[in-house]
C-alpha cells in the first residue's frame, strides 16, 4: 500500500490507530517534506470502507432482530395465558398450587396477573417504537396510559399479592416482591416524569419498567436452560430464575444508561 512512496532521509514511526469506528496505519514522521505528507495521507487504509452493511443498519438489524426475538415470545406467553382462560384449576402452574386454590384472595389475583400482564407486555412494545413517537403520537400516549394503568392498578398490585405465596421459601417470596416493588415504582416514576415533560427521564425510567416487564419472559427462558444443561432439582431451578428473571435485565439498563451518560459529558 505505501509502496513507491520515496521516505528518503525522513526518519518515521509507525503507528496503528482505531479511532471513530475506523483503523489506519498511519505514520508520524520526524521530518518529511510536505509533498511526502500528502501522499502518506492519501494512503490511509480505512476498514470501514470494507464493510459489507453499513455501521448503522447493523444497529437497525439488531434492533428488529431483538423485535422479532420478543414477538416470538411473546406469542408463547399468549399460549401460556389461553391455558387458564377456561379458569379449569388443574391447569399447567396451577397443578403445582393446589395448596392455594381455596385461598380465593390468591386465586382472583392470580387470573387478574396473568391476564391483564399481557396488556403491558404488548402496550411496552410501542412505547420505543421513534416511528409510532413521531407519526402517530397519540397511540403512543394511548399505548402508555394502558400501560400505566395496567401496572399501577391492576396486574402490579396483583403480583404484589401473589409474592408472598410465591414456590421456594422465602429466597423466591423476597425476590418476586422486590421484583414487584421495582416493577411499581419505576412505572410511577416514568409517568410523573411524562406530566413534568422530562423525557430523558421518563425514558431512562420506562426503559427500567419494561425491563422488569420482560422479566415474565426471561424467566422461562432462564428456567428452559437451565433445566436443560443443568440437573437439578425442579424447586432449586426455580429459585434460581426467581432472582435470574429481572435482576440482569435491569444491570443491561443500567449498563446502557450508564453509557448513554458517559457518551453525553463533554
Amino acid at each position: 500500500m505505501l509502496a513507491g512512496v520515496a521516505l528518503g532521509e525522513a526518519a518515521v514511526a509507525g503507528t496503528f490507530v482505531a479511532a471513530g469506528g475506523s483503523a489506519a496505519f498511519s505514520l508520524q514522521p520526524a521530518s518529511i517534506k510536505p509533498e511526502i505528507t500528502d501522499k502518506l495521507q492519501a494512503s490511509v487504509f480505512n476498514f470501514d470502507e470494507l464493510m459489507i452493511v453499513p455501521r448503522g443498519q447493523y444497529v437497525q438489524i439488531l434492533k428488529y432482530l431483538g423485535i422479532v426475538v420478543l414477538a416470538f415470545f411473546s406469542y408463547l406467553m399468549l399460549n401460556i395465558i389461553l391455558r387458564y382462560v377456561t379458569f379449569d384449576t388443574n391447569a399447567s402452574f396451577l397443578q403445582i398450587k393446589q395448596d392455594f386454590i381455596g385461598n380465593k384472595v390468591w386465586l382472583t389475583a392470580f387470573y387478574v396477573h396473568v391476564f391483564s400482564s399481557l396488556f403491558a407486555l404488548l402496550a411496552g412494545f410501542t412505547q420505543f417504537s421513534k416511528r409510532i413517537r413521531q407519526r402517530a403520537p397519540q397511540i403512543h400516549r394511548l399505548a402508555g396510559r394502558i400501560y400505566v394503568i395496567d401496572i399501577l392498578l391492576i396486574t402490579g398490585p396483583a403480583g404484589l399479592l401473589m409474592s408472598f405465596y410465591a414456590n421456594g421459601g422465602m429466597g423466591s417470596q423476597l425476590a418476586f416482591f422486590i421484583l414487584s416493588v421495582l416493577w411499581w415504582y419505576f412505572t410511577w416514576q416514568a409517568w410523573r416524569a411524562a406530566v413534568d415533560r422530562d423525557f430523558s427521564r421518563h425514558r431512562a425510567h420506562m426503559l427500567r419498567s419494561f425491563a422488569l416487564t420482560l422479566s415474565a419472559i426471561t424467566l422461562r427462558v432462564w428456567k428452559l436452560g437451565l433445566a436443560h444443561y443443568f440437573e437439578l432439582p425442579p424447586m432449586d431451578i426455580y429459585r434460581l430464575v426467581a432472582w435470574l428473571g429481572f435482576v440482569p435485565n435491569l444491570l443491561l439498563v443500567e449498563f446502557y444508561l450508564c453509557r448513554l451518560r458517559n457518551k453525553s459529558r463533554p
